[in-house]
Formats: C-alpha cells, structure tokens, sequence
C-alpha cells in the first residue's frame, strides 16, 4: 500500500511548531551563555540537554520521524550518521585534548 507524498509532509502548524519550539531552544541556549547563569559544568549540561531537545524537534517536526513507510532502513541511516557525528566529535576532542597536554 503506498502512502500518498502530500501525507508525507508536514502540516503548516507542525512546521510553525517546531520552528517556534527551535527558536526557544536556541535563544535559551545563547542567554545562558551570554549571561553567564549558571557554572561552566552545568551550563555544559544545559547546554547538551537543549541540543538533545532541538535535535528530537527537528527530527519530528521537519524530518517527519516515524511517518515514512519503511521506518526501519531510516533509523539504520540514522543510526549510522549519528555513529559517524560521534567519530567525529569524540575524534576532534581527542586530538584538542592531546595538543593541550602536550604544548602547555
């Protein structure tokens, strides 16, 4: 059974709802920032809590999670570019973490 490719997209208010919701997140984000209010450790944390958040809104209201036909080779695609993302995160750490310990 095919799905017809109007269903497949979004809605206006879901589109309106997630730009809402990404602009929030990003502004909490910049004000915690910008106005120093929490410790370095917890802003950290807020910080990647917010990403987290932004990251699950995106994935629902623009990338349409979970109303695609075969859900399972997507979350493999999924899966796959998050492993690389974590490479190249966890990677880029390392090595900035290296140069300090080894030029300080």
């Amino acid at each position: 059974m095919d799905i017809p490719k109007e269903s497949l997209h979004g809605t206006f208010n879901s589109y309106l709802l997630g730009f809402i919701l990404s602009l929030v997140l990003t502004l909490i984000a910049y004000f915690a920032v910008a106005e120093h209010l929490f410790t370095e450790k917890v802003l950290i944390i807020t910080i990647v809590g917010l990403a987290f958040t932004q990251t699950v809104v995106q994935l629902f209201c623009f990338f349409h999670l979970g109303k695609e036909t075969k859900p399972r080779w997507n979350l493999l695609i999924f899966l796959s570019m998050a492993f690389v993302i974590a490479i190249i995160i966890g990677g880029s750490l390392w090595i900035m973490y290296n140069l300090d310990s080894r030029v300080m």
